[in-house]
Parts: structure tokens; sequence; C-alpha cells
């Protein structure tokens, strides 16, 4: 309380005294004559005492320019007139930087924690942007002053800027209006008017260099970009002006947009149309997890009075279903459609042989060589699997072999192990357990779902828990084997595990192997470093999807793929941004279990002030007639302190994974608490826990003294005695 009582002093202190200034200069209004007289006035100091003169010249454009009091025209023309141009000038460019960080540091210290609050996730895109830019953005603004020099203090105090720099940039950018200034005071008894001090073309000129940072930068990063093209030869012209190599997700959104913008495209694939997602991830695992929820709704029939009893699960037929809903998928990403579209589809294995030149692999031994303006790398990721020992000495599976080795079994596994609790591994271990599966899930962390809301790592334990599953949970694995038994895998704090399939589900990593990625120098410690438009140190060489990361999810693919086309074909021209941070995720789970924006631990660790707004769904209409046997969730969602912007959400519920998209466009949309509320939601729908969330954020915020004042005024309109 004292940090706050203290900031709102200050505060109301350097306002008052602002407000003091600006109130004295609008009753004293400042002109060339009266400026000659205080001028004439200071003559016989200036000849006794010229530096202390100079000093309280200085300290009064320091107070005046720290407290935004609007004299810094009249300051800077005085000092030309009673110091000549070098005194002037050194007067004020000491003065008026000084001031300026004073006005900086004052406002960092009062507002920046709570203006960050405000923003929320946009803080971290703002202070990274401002991080690479906000020196050149600064200087420019300080030449050409769009902002007023004494807002634009106060609004660099709010950014992560910093002190030394925001002093030296300022120093540079007031120095050439300074110089105009002190110049024309030291004409002053001549001066007949300021209008001309500013002209046409001396504003250009300062426009023009306030662009000439910006353009260095432009032509330096075309030098590096030539540097490192050095030695090599450029094609005189090109195949193709776009090749992507990858035909999942990412590279098929980049072919469809390259081909829709009429630019010749290939698509290169090795394997499967549809990548990952279509063949062994998201499309199998849903049909999966829909066929298991089917089974665990045949056991609970008897809560809605029809009789059933347990499941005849025909384990053959469950995974010959899940084939049969990839083929009926497939066409959507199949080699006819895309060329359908104006795509040329190759089958085989690509290689770089040089930053223009593509070589591709046919199945039959077969090499074509392409050359190609732009290149997307497009290759997604692959499951990563531990080093414990013993493990590839087993049989196990992963993500990707589960669907073939299951489909090929008579019978479903006594014993499944699954090691790794996040996403996929929590979605298998609820889906086989399901169908009758003992499923053991391993995860080192001491929760599921390390990454995500604590919140919704309890709920998935729970919906896990419910239905049978053995978790082991802050004990990794530390050695694998067989023996007659089976499988088994020994955990850290001694305790063994035996089973009949071992899954590993740790994780995915990029899959770089083989394009020749090496030679060209693009990899550092065996991984991309890609740029904010997905390019790499060769600027026509770009990545999308999991091969690029952060996020591996096939919605977040398609958005990477979407900017590197553009970039890729563009690129001279523009360059897109290829983050997003309002990205959803969903782990379908049953309850689905879905977030998007900051959690509480994000929050905290930015140190951005949040309040939570929590609903429990027990009392939703639509989960009571739906009569759920698992505890149907809640809605927790986080606003700014003191304010209705929403900043985050976390969603427990059947169903989640639809309303979550509500959250991710309020919050790029800057909304708040106040809209959602107002928002008409149907009922009865799980969506309507949303409302009520908003609701009861509104409830919590009215004072009590409003709802003291309400019931007398309706306490009187009744006429009721009190």
């Amino acid at each position: 309380m004292r940090g706050r009582r203290g900031k709102g002093i200050l505060l109301a202190g350097l306002l008052a005294i602002a407000l003091a200034g600006a109130a004295w200069v609008a009753a004293h209004p400042a002109d060339l004559g009266r400026l000659r007289d205080v001028v004439d006035g200071l003559a016989a100091w200036r000849a006794e005492r010229p530096a202390t003169l100079w000093l309280a010249l200085w300290a009064l454009y320091v107070a005046a320019t720290a407290l935004s009091v609007p004299v810094a025209v009249w300051l800077t023309l005085a000092a030309g007139a009673l110091f000549g141009f070098v005194g002037g000038l050194a007067l004020v460019l000491t003065a008026a930087p000084l001031g300026a960080t004073l006005s900086f540091l004052a406002a960092r210290w009062i507002a920046r924690d709570k203006v960050r609050g405000w923003l929320g996730p946009r803080a971290a895109r703002i202070e990274e942007a401002l991080a690479r830019d906000g020196a050149f953005a600064l200087f420019s603004l300080r030449l050409v002053p769009i902002v007023p020099f004494w807002l634009l203090n106060l609004a660099m105090g709010l950014t992560p800027l910093p002190v030394w720099t925001f002093l030296w940039v300022s120093i540079l950018g007031m120095a050439p209006g300074s110089a105009v200034y002190v110049g024309a005071g030291t004409q002053l008894p001549r001066l007949t008017s300021l209008s001309g001090l500013l002209s046409l073309p001396v504003l250009l000129a300062f426009a023009a260099l306030a662009v000439l940072p910006w353009v260095a930068r432009w032509i330096l990063r075309r030098i590096e970009a030539r540097r490192a093209l050095r030695g090599i030869a450029r094609p005189r012209s090109y195949d193709r002006n776009l090749i992507v190599i990858g035909g999942g997700a990412a590279g098929l959104v980049a072919a469809y947009v390259a081909a829709a913008g009429k630019a010749r495209v290939t698509l290169i694939e090795r394997d499967r149309m549809g990548g990952e997602c279509l063949n062994t991830g998201c499309v199998p695992s849903k049909a999966l997890i829909r066929a298991a929820r089917v089974a665990h709704e045949v056991r609970q029939a008897g809560r809605f009075g029809i009789g059933a009893g347990a499941p005849t699960v025909d384990f053959a037929a469950v995974f010959a279903t899940v084939r049969d809903r990839i083929a009926t998928i497939a066409p959507h990403d199949s080699v006819e459609r895309y060329q359908g579209l104006g795509v040329e589809v190759l089958r085989g294995d690509a290689r770089l042989a040089d930053p223009w030149t593509v070589e591709v692999t046919g199945p039959a031994g077969a090499v074509t060589r392409l050359t190609t303006r732009s290149i997307v790398l497009a290759t997604g990721a692959e499951p990563a699997v531990p080093d414990i020992p013993g493990l590839h000495d087993l049989p196990f599976l992963t993500s990707e072999t589960l669907w073939d080795a299951m489909a090929a079994r008579d019978g479903a596994p006594g014993r499944l192990a699954i090691l790794g609790g996040g996403a996929v591994g929590v979605e298998l271990a609820q889906a086989f357990a399901r169908l009758g599966v003992r499923v053991t899930l391993i995860e080192a962390a001491d929760r599921l779902l390390p990454r995500s809301d604590p919140d919704l790592s309890e709920a998935a334990r729970l919906a896990l828990e419910a239905d049978g599953v053995d978790l082991r949970l802050g004990s990794g694995a530390r050695a694998c084997g067989s023996g007659p038994a089976g499988q088994w895998i020994e955990l850290a704090d001694g305790a063994r595990v035996e089973c009949d399939e071992l899954v590993v589900a740790i994780g995915r990593r990029p899959r770089l192997g083989g394009l020749g990625l090496e030679a060209l120098g693009l990899l550092d410690r065996g991984r991309l470093v890609l740029d904010q438009g997905l390019a790499t140190r060769l600027p026509h060489i770009l990545a999308a999807g999991d091969v690029a990361g952060p996020v591996q999810l096939t919605h977040a693919a398609g958005h990477q793929g979407t900017v590197a086309a553009l970039n890729g074909l563009f690129g001279f021209l523009w360059r897109v941004r290829g983050d997003r941070p309002f990205l959803p995720q969903v782990v379908f789970a049953d309850p689905e279990l879905a977030r998007v924006g900051l959690t509480e631990t994000e929050a905290a660790a930015r140190g951005i002030a949040v309040d939570v707004t929590r609903v429990d769904l027990a009392d939703n209409d639509r989960a009571i007639c739906e009569g759920l046997s698992t505890p149907p969730g809640y809605v927790k969602i986080l606003t700014a302190r003191g304010k209705g912007r929403i900043l985050g959400a976390a969603i427990v519920a059947p169903g989640a994974g639809e309303m979550v998209g509500e959250m991710a466009l309020a919050i790029r949309k800057g909304m708040g608490m106040a809209d959602v509320l107002s928002t008409i939601h149907p009922y009865p729908t799980m969506g309507e826990g949303l409302r009520m969330a908003a609701g009861r954020w509104r409830s919590g915020r009215v004072p009590p003294c409003v709802q003291a004042a309400l019931d007398k005024l309706h306490r009187f309109r009744r006429k009721e005695p009190r």
C-alpha cells in the first residue's frame, strides 16, 4: 500500500505542477516581443554572471520538460539569443533530453505495471517490437513531431526501452530541430515570425532524415543476405516461383495460397499427403476418441433408464472405422485436388542442392533438379524418443506407428503403458481405457499437461482417474526391458510397470534430416533459426508448421503456411509477421480442456496483475439435462486487474474446443467481460457458462454504496417505510 500511495501522491503532485504551469502559460501568452523584453532584461545578468544565468536557464529547461510545461520553443529561442549558437545548443541538448528522461522515468515508475496489465498478451508483442525497433521509432518521432514531445516522453516510459537508449536517441533526434530554433534565437532582434522556421522544405528534410535509419537497416539486411550467398551462383531464371517441401497442414496451405496467387508452385511430398494430422494425428485420434466415448456412453446408459450393460468392443472393427474416417477426409488433401487447384505435386525426397535448387529423388530413383525463387520447408516433426536404457531394444510404439500396429491386432492389448502426460498421452490414455484396456500413464512432472494451466492439469487427472487410468506422476522412466510377463518400465522411484504394449508420447522434434540444410548453414546446433517472418538467414528460404514451431498444432501450421507463402512470394515488397499470441489450444479428452491467452502462471511470471473469475458448470442447465457422468467442468477467465479486458481463458467442458473460439476472438479484438455479458448466448448450451462468468464478474464490481442507494430508491418508489 505504501508503494501505491507513494505513486498516487507523486502523480497528483506532478499533475498539479504541470496544470499550474500550463495555466500560467495560458494566462501569459508568449510572443516574440515579450521574449525580446525578457532577453533584454537579462542582458546585465548575462554580462556579470553568464555561468549562473546559463545554469539557471538550464535548470528551468529541465524542469519545464520534465513537467511537460509547453514552453520549450521559447526557452530554446532564449538560449540562442542569450548564449549564441554553440552555448545555446549545448544548453538545449543537455537540458531537454535530461528533462525528457525524468518524465520518462516518472511515467515508468507510476504506470508501467498497470499498463502492462491492461495490455495483457499484447504487452509481450509490443515489448518485442520495441526491443527490435524502439530506438528507430523514437528517433523518427523526435525528428518528425507527429506526437507531441511531452506525450512521447510519457508513452516511451510505459515501454521496456532502456533508459540509456532513450537518452542518447533523444539527443540525436532533438539535435536538428534544436539547431534550427537555437539558430533562430541568435537572430531574435530581426526575427519577425516563427512560421518560416519549419517550412515545408525543412520538414521534408527532417522526414528524409527520419527515414534514413530504416533505409540503412534495410540496406544492411540486403548486404547481409548477399554476404550469406557470396560465392554461390544465382540462376539467371527460375523454373518455379515457390517450392514447398512437405504435404502436411503447413505445406498444403502454403501451396494453396501460392496457387491462388497465380504463382507457379511445386509441392514435394515423400510419403502420404495430409501429413501427420490426417494420417497419424488429429484425424485418427479423434475418430478413436469418438469410438471410446460411445463405449463409455453405453456403460452409462442405465443412468438414463436404458438397459445396455457392458459394451462388447470389437477392437479390429474400431480401428477399421478409424481408417475409414481417414479415407473419407483424405480427398481434401489429395494429389488430385491440389493438381486441380494448379499445384504441381511431385513424389519423392527433396534436398536443397544450393539456395535456389531443389533435387527431388523419385520413387524409382530418378533425380529431378528444379530452380525456384523461394522455398518453404514444411517437413513437419517426428516423435521424440528419450535416451532410456533398454528402450531401443523394445518394439515400442509412437503416435505415428501405433495406428498400423493396433489395426493389425486381433484384439486389444491387455495392458498399455504410455510415456508422456502431454496432450497426446492424455487423449490416448482415456480412449484406450474406455475401450477396456488397462492403461498406465507415466509422466516425470508432478502433473499432467505440465505446460498448461494448473487447473486444466487437475481436471485431466480427475477425468483419467474416473476412467480407471493408473497415473504415475512425478517419477519418470529410468530403464526399460522385457521378460516372460511382457515389457516393463522401471521408474525413478523404484516402482515397476508391466505392459503388453508401450507407447512413447513425450513430444515431437522438427524433421530436418536429409534436406541439405547443414551445408547451407541454416542450422544452429541442430535447429532452424527463423525471424518474425519465418525466414531463415537466407530470406527466400522459409519454414512453417511443426518444423518451425514453437507450437506444434495444425491450426498454427495452417497460419504459418499462409505467412511463409506470402513472404516467399512478396517478401521483396513487404513481410508478414508469423507470430500469433492468441492461439487456442485444446486437449480432446472428455470433458475437453481448452485454453487461450494468458494463464495465471504466465501472468505472475510476467508481472501482470489479473483478476480471476471462475464459474463451475455443475449448475449449467444443459449440463444437468445431459446428465453428465463426469464433473461438467468450469469456465475461468483472466481479466486485467480492476478492468474487464479479457487476457486469457481456460475451459473444462464438453465442447470446450467450440467455446474457446469466442474467447480467442475477444482477446484478439481487445474485448471485455461487458461485451461477453451483453452478447446473447443460445439456451440451453454449455456456452452460456461464458456469459455466467461475465455476469459474476459484473456483480462483484457493483460498489456497496451503489447497492445501498438502489435499495433506498426502490423502497421509496414502493413507498415502503424503512
